[in-house]
């Protein structure tokens, strides 16, 4: 392909987000008659998925405390249901299983998710729990467990095969995917805040509308557009925090157990549902009876032939360095910085004793290979879905990317003229409105 000079769409990221964009973009356009998918043009840096879509544990759920999360992590179900098997979705369902102090919090996902027709069963109490739990897994041992919020949609998708999947049906509607392009700048309109170009290190490219979908480098392009480093948010009582940061990098926790993910099936002999506990029961070592921790934790699981094994991780910590100074590349695995350690291992792979016999003793046989990346949060930990320098969307998922792989439909819909209500919740202004999301009592920041 000869470098492109023009194209009436300029996508930023060969991700989950910059290619949901793109394929829906293209179809929004045939069907309406307002162009083809020979308008869109996506570039990245490097590769397609080769930021974070393409080490995503890639689970898909709904449960969050968080209405307008909820109904958004619904339409994207609904996204990857509509062609599983270009989108390698495997639809095996989801379960939080939680202590006492998060049941109220988990009954009330419950009950919303009834109200939208997202189907699930509410399990409560202790001994109640523990018998939903041992019908599907007979080892199960997990103490202090209160509520199962066990979600019959939702499941998980193989990353690299989702996101290539994707980039066919795009490119088969016409869209350009230009890769080993890195942007540098962006040239503005005289006397405007619109952007004409995009700069990149293979010469300029004129456009009428740019989507930046750039995961844990939102931040380089939010500086890139001149937008606000810090953030005035105004709270629920009506106080406004003054000079908050814009952005935040946590450490993502994850790693595999190399054993046959067979391992894992139900009593029924079948693949199991993505499985995510927090505890606040003591934490001791599977290796030698220590204790490892009294705060609360979490992790979540899978059996995973893509991963060959067991996959999953635990929440995440926040990275003390200054943003500024955050080195996002290399990234994942290549990463000298942001990588999971001994520590991750030995954590994750008791906690899966602690929940399930079959687990016990099996710590030697974890993979000790580089794992984990980091991600760009926003300060409340949400999504900022929203249109700034007049014609730029920004999509900064704040880690909630994988999963959200309708968000791009609902761009695609916003950018030829129907405003979504599902990404209303989500604009830059709820900061200074206080319109704020609720916050749960998980040990994850984004449920």
């Amino acid at each position: 392909m000869a470098f492109p000079t023009n194209s009436k769409y300029v996508i930023i990221g060969a991700g989950i987000h910059g290619l949901s964009t793109a394929y829906h973009l293209a179809l929004n356009l045939r069907s309406k008659g307002l162009g083809s998918g020979r308008d869109i043009l996506v570039i990245d840096k490097t590769s397609i998925a080769a930021g974070a879509s393409g080490i995503a544990c890639g689970v898909v759920r709904n449960n969050y405390f968080q209405p307008a999360m909820r109904e958004l992590m619904a339409h994207s179900v609904k996204v990857w249901e509509s062609d599983a098997e270009a989108y390698s979705y495997h639809p095996v369902g989801y379960m939080q299983i939680s202590p006492e102090v998060m049941r109220e919090d988990v009954a009330s996902i419950a009950e919303q998710q009834k109200e939208i027709g997202y189907e699930s069963v509410f399990i409560e109490g202790a001994k109640e729990s523990t018998h939903y739990m041992k019908g599907l897994f007979d080892d199960w041992q997990a103490q202090g467990i209160t509520s199962v919020l066990h979600e019959k949609s939702g499941g998980y998708s193989n990353n690299t095969r989702a996101m290539y999947g994707l980039a066919a049906k795009a490119e088969a509607e016409g869209v350009r995917i230009l890769t080993g392009v890195a942007v540098t700048g962006f040239d503005r309109d005289s006397g405007s805040e619109a952007i004409r170009s995009v700069q990149t290190d293979k010469g300029d490219i004129q456009c009428e509308f740019v989507v930046v979908a750039t995961g844990p480098w939102v931040k380089q392009f939010w500086e890139m557009l001149d937008l606000p480093h810090e953030v005035n948010i105004k709270a629920k009582d009506g106080l406004i925090h003054d000079g908050i940061p814009m952005w935040v990098f946590w450490s993502l926790q994850e790693g595999t157990l190399g054993v046959d993910p067979k391992m894992q099936r139900t009593n029924d002999g079948v693949m199991p549902p993505v499985i995510h506990v927090d505890s606040d029961a003591p934490l001791f070592s599977s290796v030698d009876g220590t204790l490892i921790t009294e705060e609360m934790w979490g992790i979540y699981y899978k059996p995973d032939f893509h991963f060959d094994g067991i996959q999953g991780g635990a929440a995440p910590f926040k990275v003390e360095t200054d943003p500024d100074h955050v080195a996002v590349d290399p990234y994942g695995p290549d990463s000298p910085d942001f990588v999971v350690g001994p520590e991750f291992a030995h954590m994750w792979c008791s906690a899966l004793a602690h929940c399930q016999k079959r687990f016990e003793g099996q710590m030697p046989l974890y993979k000790d290979e580089p794992s984990g990346g980091i991600g760009a949060f926003t300060p409340d930990s949400f999504p900022v879905f929203d249109i700034f320098c007049d014609n730029c969307y920004v999509v900064a998922d704040s880690n909630h990317g994988y999963k959200m792989l309708g968000v791009g439909k609902l761009v695609a819909e916003e950018l030829t003229g129907v405003r979504s209500e599902l990404m209303k919740p989500f604009r830059y202004s709820r900061y200074a409105d206080g319109d704020l999301h609720p916050v749960s009592n998980s040990p994850f920041p984004w449920s």
